[in-house]
């Protein structure tokens, strides 16, 4: 009788045994064990920190946008954030060197870029975008700017946009140097970025307006190594699940007043 009660208490042991391994192995997957991250339940996303507002440091701390998006994945997956900063120019050999687990710094995602990284599905769209002043109602899309005054950075791609669309060009050096004219009248639109314009438009207070659709679109995404297609899920999954609930739109509009990933 003694033999087999210690029979059923050890067979007992190794039941619990296996289950305390089995809870183990889902709150270790909780913490983000299985997503090759560097260190083990903490998310190390790198930016260059050098662009307002979408990242950038104040008072000697990292913020912006892409920190906030960043920092809610990965409570979302259920490990801490770690975002850093690194040079741009060497921000994928960084990845790809594993000094940090992704890339939340505003990269557009490109067909050179993906031979070297994986991206998710994009967290915000840009891409060149028409401005205008706030009180022209005449300017409502691409088609009424024949013969209308442009405004574009030097030696930029949007410069060839502008010239299809009008033969009155003007470049200057700074996208901001051109907005300012537009304020002011000297310019009938002015072609540049998406979130430069919306940038310049709350953080400096220029009464612009955008108009029209994207000339082209830019699909700005996480970068994480390649490969690591767990990771890139449970980011995907992470981005679906804050535009569902409405914590992407809110952290989209304390940053920009507007929801910037809607055409």
């Amino acid at each position: 009788m003694r033999k087999l009660m210690i029979i059923a208490v050890s067979a007992l042991l190794v039941i619990l045994s296996a289950c305390g391994t089995k809870e183990s192995s889902k709150a270790g997957q909780a913490k983000g064990e299985n997503l090759h991250l560097i260190k083990e339940g903490t998310l190390s996303f790198a930016m260059s920190g050098q662009y307002p507002p979408l990242n950038f440091k104040k008072d000697g701390k990292l913020t912006g946008f892409d920190v906030e998006i960043g920092t809610e994945i990965a409570k979302r997956i259920g490990v801490k954030a770690n975002p850093v900063t690194n040079q741009w120019e060497t921000i994928i050999q960084g990845l790809k060197a594993k000094k940090y687990d992704a890339i939340i710094g505003s990269m557009t995602a490109t067909p050179e870029r993906d031979k070297q990284v994986d991206f998710t599905e994009p967290y915000y769209l840009s891409g060149a975008q028409i401005f205008v002043a706030d009180g022209n109602n005449k300017i409502l899309s691409k088609e009424d700017l024949k013969g209308k005054s442009i405004g574009v950075i030097q030696a930029s791609t949007w410069k060839d946009m502008a010239l299809e669309l009008s033969d009155k060009v003007k470049g200057y050096p700074s996208d901001v140097n051109a907005l300012q004219d537009l304020e002011l009248g000297r310019l009938d639109a002015v072609i540049t970025d998406k979130i430069v314009g919306v940038s310049a438009k709350n953080d400096k207070g220029l009464k612009i307006k955008a108009i029209g659709d994207l000339l082209n679109e830019d699909r700005v995404s996480v970068a994480v190594s390649e490969g690591n297609k767990e990771l890139a899920e449970k980011i995907n999954k992470a981005l679906a699940d804050m535009q569902e609930d409405g914590t992407y739109e809110k952290i989209s509009k304390k940053w920009f007043n507007e929801n910037i990933m809607e055409k």
